[in-house]
């Protein structure tokens, strides 16, 4: 009995299915699928961003007041260092191409080169991630939070903001330490600071060209200025606990939403690019170990490539958001 064999031409029939649905492997398949389902994982926690600050527009801290610090030199550099850690980022997206690339041509030491790149550029911004972290946390000027949770900030005459150690008057003898082991840092409702709201409402009494910014904003967009009678009264009338940097809870730049959001978004992102600073460390280990070459093909590299890229566009939507917008 004779057989027929028949041949599906894929190029007629692209979702005939087979092994290789649109000539792509499972695992390119199975890598997209993730992709996708990631994309509108970060969509939803971007238009939440999105709603939130149009919501509490006033009170949104401005980034280029938060955002302003570059490490190991003094000053106010708006973005400047965010900037880097996009550059950086980006450039690691530009190496998994070439990596990918040499892949496609079998060049075995380009490949592990320009991995080892990538792995160096997520390491530099993770680190550098970890740094803004700590220094959001830490704080700049401090300010004082209303009874009602609104943040007032301290500026001088011209417009500038001044810092607490700039007017507050420190008690007299020595004042307790704010370590985990006295239990400060477990009480929910204090947050260490440097001054007490009475050296605070003390030492703004006594500087004249004190002034306090409310979060309203003006015709113009910007901040409210009160008075220097308004803010004597607005201080002494509804300061309620000195904020210095920010938490779950508190946030001397604005509202503590905003603080939420900048945590649980950029902590997530960088929780995935650590993640593939780990997968990008087995990968290259394997490709110098000759893995790939033996198989006659770099395609776990391309897979590993997809990810690096969808993290990398991702910050791009994450930096317009929290940075730029």
């Amino acid at each position: 009995m004779d057989t027929t064999v028949t041949h599906n031409n894929a190029e007629e029939n692209t979702w005939g299915g087979g092994n290789e649905p649109l000539r792509s492997s499972y695992g390119k398949m199975m890598m997209w699928f993730f992709i996708v389902s990631d994309a509108l994982t970060f969509s939803g926690f971007l238009a939440a961003y999105g709603f939130s600050r149009f919501k509490f527009i006033d009170a949104w801290p401005i980034a280029d007041e938060v955002f302003t610090h570059v490490p190991f030199i003094h000053g106010n550099f708006p973005m400047i260092y965010v900037a880097f850690m996009t550059f950086v980022l980006i450039m690691s997206s530009v190496t998994m191409v070439l990596a990918v690339d040499a892949g496609h041509h079998l060049k075995h030491k380009s490949v592990a080169f320009y991995m080892f790149l990538t792995i160096i550029g997520g390491i530099i911004f993770v680190g550098s991630q970890g740094w803004e972290w700590a220094t959001f946390i830490k704080g700049d000027y401090g300010a004082v939070e209303t009874k009602g949770g609104k943040i007032l900030q301290f500026v001088d005459t011209d417009g500038k903001r001044m810092a607490l150690a700039d007017f507050a008057i420190p008690a007299v003898g020595e004042r307790e330490q704010h370590l985990s082991k006295n239990g400060v840092w477990y009480d929910e409702e204090a947050t260490p600071t440097t001054y007490s709201i009475e050296e605070v409402k003390a030492g703004f009494v006594a500087t004249p060209n004190a002034l306090i910014r409310i979060q309203t904003l003006t015709d113009e967009g910007e901040k409210t200025v009160l008075s220097r009678e308004a803010s004597l009264e607005k201080l002494a009338k509804d300061g309620l606990l000195v904020v210095e940097g920010a938490n779950l809870r508190h946030n001397e730049y604005g509202a503590p939403l905003f603080a939420d959001f900048f945590f649980f978004i950029t902590g997530f992102h960088g929780f995935h690019v650590f993640s593939g600073i780990l997968i990008n460390i087995i990968i290259f280990f394997n490709v110098v170990l000759g893995t790939y070459e033996r198989r006659g093909h770099y395609e776990m590299v391309e897979k590993v490539g997809l990810y690096w890229h969808f993290v990398d566009l991702v910050w791009v939507f994450v930096f317009t958001f929290f940075y730029l917008v």
